[in-house]
């Protein structure tokens, strides 16, 4: 392959010029190439101007940046509670730093902490006194005993194991207080592990579930080899039934609202992890209004259940709520049909928009447009300029700005999405 069919990978540094290097040198080594021709072509921009942050990550000094409080300023001036996880099981050279964090976290205002350790629960009743304290779903908590145990500690909220059913998550709201809130998770990745706290990203890449790091290998494609056979490897090939040994399926319960009101959750958990914040988005919009349908009673608008399938997802199932869930032998595949074009960045009240370019697309397209409180609608894309007037039927320079007029106002951060297979074959 030549060079000038290779694409392009850009590095934008700001952890330091060794940060940089490392990750360079990373792509380097992972890219199969027997000649410099054949290696990724990589652009580095190391960004020297941003504060050195070297101390804060190690624990060893105050944060030169005042990132976290501008966030939770913003969060609470947008009526947004803001909650942090601290859900890892610290050992001991973190334990000792984990007071300064907490810390930071109740100086910035954050409201809550999510903690699964014991100890780390106690540091923060005493480092934190202003953040409210929420059991992690790691902590498995699958009996009203044990709910009950952490309220007596000092707990405000218990995020339960998932795999408890319905019947059994009425059972503990039952024999709870009302003043403990219950949360469980309604929506994302099942993770193979009791609760989450999966073993194998650890071992198999060093990257910790637990810290935020988590690399799914739930999700890999494997092969078998076996014993006396060093060397071969079977594929665990898929046939018309599949032949899926770990997860393959993501959970789903916005057509079963009516049941998670019913058993009395205070709240709704959407698993996020590694997900881009498009997902995050459309996801949690979506519950949003289905729940707020559900609660007054009224039908859910198919127009915000559909937005669940916008994003990439595996088949959707309902995990343990109604029993155990069995095997599935369907395709496991990531469903990939949407991807974003591009941003609305302004938008006056006759529908004259900027935005800014993500992906591809081009005049003629059918796209559609959601965004803050917008119901989803789809246009035909019109002529677009660029910022000096040229006409671009094709833009091509990601983040450029793009000028056309829309067949409505929409609000900033609204975002323009295209239908492509972008599914796995």
């Amino acid at each position: 392959m030549e060079q000038t069919q290779h694409k392009k990978v850009g590095i934008i540094g700001g952890m330091g010029p060794l940060a940089t290097a490392d990750l360079f040198e990373k792509i380097t080594h992972l890219t199969k190439a027997d000649a410099d021709s054949k290696h990724i072509h990589v652009i580095i921009d190391s960004d020297t101007s941003i504060p050195d942050r070297t101390a804060a990550i190690l624990g060893l000094g105050p944060d030169p940046t005042d990132e976290l409080k501008a966030a939770v300023a913003y969060a609470h001036a947008h009526n947004v509670r803001v909650h942090c996880t601290i859900n890892t099981m610290p050992r001991g050279d973190e334990i000792v730093r984990l007071p300064a964090h907490l810390e930071r976290l109740n100086d910035a205002g954050v409201d809550a902490v999510i903690v699964a350790d014991l100890g780390a629960f106690t540091l923060a009743g005493k480092y934190a006194p202003n953040c409210q304290r929420h059991i992690s779903t790691q902590a498995s908590i699958s009996n009203y005993v044990t709910a009950n145990a952490w309220y007596d500690l000092g707990a405000s909220r218990v995020i339960l194991a998932r795999e408890l059913s319905l019947e059994e998550i009425r059972t503990i709201r039952e024999n709870t207080p009302a003043e403990l809130e219950i949360e469980a998770f309604v929506h994302g990745a099942m993770c193979v592990s009791y609760s989450g706290r999966c073993l194998l990203s650890n071992y198999m890449t060093g990257r910790d579930a637990s810290r935020g790091a988590c690399a799914q290998p739930c999700r890999y494609h494997y092969a078998l080899m076996e014993e006396k056979r060093p060397g071969e490897y079977f594929p665990i090939e898929e046939d018309e039934k599949g032949s899926y040994i770990l997860n393959s399926r993501d959970m789903c319960m916005i057509d079963h609202l009516d049941d998670l009101l019913d058993v009395g959750l205070s709240s709704l958990k959407i698993e996020g992890r590694a997900k881009s914040a498009y997902y995050a988005a459309i996801v949690t919009g979506a519950y949003r209004h289905c729940l707020d349908d559900a609660a007054a009673g009224r039908p859910i608008d198919p127009v915000w259940r559909d937005e669940v399938e916008h994003v990439s997802h595996r088949p959707y199932a309902t995990g343990f709520y109604y029993g155990y869930p069995g095997q599935y032998y369907e395709n496991s595949r990531y469903i990939r049909e949407w991807q974003v074009v591009a941003l609305v960045t302004e938008c006056d009240s006759d529908g004259n928009a900027v935005i800014s370019l993500r992906n591809k697309f081009r005049t003629g397209d059918t796209v559609e447009l959601v965004g803050p409180d917008l119901r989803p609608f789809s246009m035909t894309v019109p002529e677009m300029r660029d910022e000096v007037g040229t006409v671009i039927e094709e833009p091509r320079n990601p983040q450029m700005l793009l000028k056309l007029r829309l067949p409505r106002p929409v609000p900033p951060m609204t975002l323009v999405r295209h239908q492509v297979e972008l599914s796995a074959k």
